[in-house]
């Protein structure tokens, strides 16, 4: 045991010597050595053994698959059950409303109003057909502080028959219509220089009613081939109770040719209007007092679509023969317009200008103003030019609107004034300052406008549109009775499938009017007629495919407005009625 121990320590002893003498070499400057790298070091893997996908089985064990068979005892169960046989789901549809072609519309209201309407319209073969129209619209006055019949009445009655064929269609009519008003519009100061009963006396003399009687011929044709176009012609004989008498014929053809792809439209004009007046305002005439107008024209034009662009290239071109004064001219117009949509049906630009030859006739002041006095001067108006621009589009799929900026420059145009008076009995019943004259003056106007239209749903629609004018004159001193501003507004809705509904506004701005009693003050200044807002609302009630019942309420706010200078209108109206459809 000593031995072992003693030779344990010997050997520890010298495995110490040794390490002790390596750690010292350590400490020494064992130099450096330089190694070159011929080739970069370029793993590579070695291909794999790839397992046989179907190994070989030595196995003694490994015995050959039995067949099995098998053996199906079939046998009936019995089935109780029955589909249901498929039902398509239907579609429910709207019943179409069936088409009648005549209607009569009879209502009554408040001032003794009455209004009624009968179309009949009957087809005698396949292409033949034959109708007629009669209407009337009356009331017996009651206008609040009108000293003067203020009753009406208008009825018109027109007959048609025509035929359309594979190639062309016409038509022609017959058509009278009475007309009878009050001039009841006295000026607020009449009999200022007369007694109280001086006054009433001169009230009571006055007869203001006249008459119009008008009666007319026309025809229409329309060509489904060929240049020639379409043509329609209208003769008017044209009469009042103070043997006032006119004429007027009208013929417009129509030609269309293709050229190179592109349509030329000319179309032509001849126009006549002749008249007499018994007598004039002052009563100083011995003769009739006559006029008489030929307007010939022709406007040829060429639509074109380039580059996006929609363009119109044309002229009107007149002759205008004076009957009495010899006074015949030979005038040129132009006919151009273009459009470009600068955002598809978003927004289209347009902008043109536009002139033409305006006849202008005894009948046709009547239709705007009934209150004239039967001496008037008659005269075409040279509409020289009118140059505008604007934008239009759709601000969404159903709503939709037009901005319109134009400047006009008319020659000759007609001005509606009042008449100047005296106060004496043996004036005429139409010159006591109760009726109005026509002046002509050159006017240039200013204008914009703008509409929108909007259908929020299949059962609601709105509109909205408004003017804004601007006039110049050379002669006279206002632009009588022109209003500044326009404004209307109106919206419709179904309720129910057979309750609708509706409103209207209108609004008119302050025009200007002149009128001078004599025997005050020989020299007058302009008066101004106060704007005026005009309300009306409409119900109806469908109780079926025929018969409709309607309720309109007309200038809802109770406003007696005066429309023209001393005629102010009927303050709230109620008028209910029906309208009944059939067949023969």
């Amino acid at each position: 045991m000593k031995f072992n121990f003693s030779k344990k320590i010997i050997v520890s002893l010298f495995l110490f010597i040794v390490q002790f003498s390596f750690a010292q070499k350590k400490k020494e400057n064992i130099g450096s050595e330089e190694v070159n790298v011929v080739k970069a070091y370029t793993p590579t893997i070695s291909d794999a053994s790839k397992i046989q996908e179907s190994p070989v089985l030595d196995d003694e064990g490994n015995a050959k698959k039995e067949t099995i068979k098998y053996s199906i005892f079939s046998f009936p169960v019995a089935s109780t059950f029955t589909p249901a046989k498929g039902k398509a789901e239907g579609v429910e549809k709207e019943a179409k409303e069936k088409f009648y072609n005549n209607y009569l519309t009879l209502a009554a209201g408040n001032y003794g109003a009455l209004n009624a309407e009968l179309f009949v319209n009957q087809e005698l073969g396949n292409n033949d057909y034959v109708g007629g129209m009669f209407r009337h619209f009356s009331s017996q006055g009651g206008i609040n502080n009108v000293k003067l019949d203020n009753w009406f009445y208008d009825t018109a009655l027109d007959a048609f028959y025509g035929a359309n064929n594979d190639k062309m269609s016409w038509n022609v009519d017959l058509g009278y219509q009475n007309q009878v008003y009050n001039w009841y519009g006295l000026p607020m100061d009449f009999g200022s220089t007369l007694t109280q009963t001086d006054r009433n006396n001169l009230i009571a003399g006055i007869d203001s009613k006249h008459s119009y009687n008008g009666i007319s011929l026309g025809a229409k044709i329309a060509f489904n081939e060929g240049a020639f176009k379409d043509a329609s012609m209208k003769f008017t004989h044209f009469i009042d109770s103070f043997g006032s008498s006119e004429n007027r014929f009208l013929i417009k053809p129509a030609l269309q040719f293709d050229i190179a792809e592109k349509f030329l439209t000319t179309n032509i004009i001849v126009d006549y209007v002749g008249g007499t007046f018994d007598k004039n305002y002052t009563n100083t005439n011995t003769e009739k007092i006559k006029y008489g107008f030929t307007n010939l024209g022709i406007a040829p034009s060429i639509n074109f679509q380039e580059n996006g662009w929609d363009v119109k290239l044309g002229a009107s071109l007149f002759y205008s023969m004076d009957k009495t004064g010899n006074d015949n001219k030979f005038l040129i117009y132009p006919n151009v317009s273009v459009a470009y949509p600068v955002v598809e049906d978003l927004m289209i630009f347009y902008a043109g200008a536009e002139g033409s030859l305006e006849q202008n006739s005894y009948a046709d002041f009547v239709k705007e103003n009934p209150f004239l006095s039967p001496t008037l001067s008659i005269a075409p108006t040279d509409k020289q030019y009118e140059v505008f621009a604007g934008l239009k589009g759709k601000l969404a799929s159903s709503v939709s609107y037009n901005l319109r900026g134009s400047y006009n420059n008319e020659r000759n145009k007609a001005l509606f004034k009042a008449n100047d008076y005296t106060e004496v009995s043996t004036n005429e019943n139409y010159a006591f300052g109760n009726s109005f004259q026509v002046v002509y003056d050159d006017v240039r106007t200013f204008r914009f406008s703008g509409d929108l239209k909007a259908d929020f749903s299949e059962n609601v629609s709105f509109g909205i549109g408004g003017t804004f004018s601007s006039y110049t004159t050379d002669l006279q001193q206002e632009a009588w009775n022109l209003p500044a501003i326009e404004i209307n507004s109106s919206i419709d809705f179904n309720i129910t499938p057979k309750w609708y509904a509706g409103a209207k506004l209108f609004y008119v701005g302050e025009r200007k009017d002149m009128q001078t009693n004599i025997d005050l003050n020989p020299v007058g200044s302009p008066v101004k007629l106060g704007s005026y807002v005009d309300l009306n609302a409409h119900v109806g009630y469908k109780h079926n495919s025929q018969l409709t019942i309607f309720l309109k309420l007309n200038n809802i706010t109770n406003n007696s407005y005066q429309k023209w200078l001393n005629y102010p209108v009927q303050g709230f109206q109620v008028m209910g009625g029906a309208n009944y459809k059939f067949d023969f």
